[in-house]
C-alpha cells in the first residue's frame, strides 16, 4: 500500500483495483485517484483496444463477446502482474474465475452505483455494446448478475450514487491510504 507521505509502496502490482458496473465511475475516479497518488492509471478496456487495434464495440460486433472476454482476461492478467498504479477493470472482467483468483489478496474497491445513477451516467453510449437497446433493463440484469461477484472479490466498497466525483475519489483515497 502507498505510504501516506509519498504514495510509494513496497511490493508489486496495482496500488488499487477498481471494479463495478458500467456507469459506476471506475475510469473517472481512477484517473483522479492516480493523479492524487502520483501513480499511473490503466483501464483494461484501453489495454484490450491497444492490443487488438479495435474498439471494444468493434470487437463485440466483429469477433463476439467470447473473444472480447478472452482478450480482456489476458489484459487483466498482464496489468495485475505489471502495472503499479491504479487499475480499472471492465465491468464484466470479474465474471472470469481466473480474474477472481488473480484479485485475491489485492486491494479491490467496488464502486457501487444505483441503477438510476448508472442509467443516467451511461445514457445511450454506443461504445458500451452490452448496453445497446434497453439500457435500464440491461443494466438491471447486469447488476443482478454481478453484484454478488463484486461483493465476493472486493475488499472495500465506496458508494458513488448521488455523489460528486471529488467525494468518491476522496473516499477511495482514504481506503487506499488507511487500508
Amino acid at each position: 500500500m502507498p505510504t501516506k507521505e509519498t504514495g510509494e509502496r513496497a511490493g508489486s502490482g496495482p496500488v488499487v483495483v477498481l471494479i463495478g458496473s458500467p456507469g459506476a465511475g471506475k475510469s473517472s475516479v481512477g484517473r483522479r485517484l492516480a493523479a492524487r497518488l502520483h501513480v499511473p492509471f490503466v483501464d483494461t478496456d484501453a489495454l484490450v483496444e491497444e492490443a487488438s487495434g479495435m474498439t471494444v464495440a468493434d470487437i463485440f460486433v466483429t469477433l463476439g463477446e467470447d473473444e472480447f472476454r478472452r482478450l480482456e482476461g489476458e489484459a487483466v492478467a498482464r496489468a495485475l502482474a505489471e502495472h503499479d498504479g491504479v487499475l480499472s477493470l471492465g465491468g464484466g472482467a470479474v465474471l472470469s474465475a481466473d480474474t477472481r483468483d488473480r484479485l485475491a489478496g489485492r486491494r479491490v474497491v467496488w464502486l457501487r452505483v444505483s441503477l438510476s445513477d448508472a442509467t443516467t451516467r451511461v445514457g445511450m453510449n454506443a461504445s458500451r455494446p452490452l448496453l445497446l437497446g434497453n439500457v435500464r433493463g440491461t443494466l438491471l440484469t447486469l447488476l443482478e448478475q454481478r453484484t454478488p461477484i463484486y461483493e465476493q472479490v472486493s475488499t472495500d466498497v465506496v458508494d458513488t450514487s448521488g455523489r460528486s466525483l471529488r467525494e468518491v475519489t476522496d473516499d477511495v483515497l482514504r481506503v487506499v491510504r488507511d487500508g
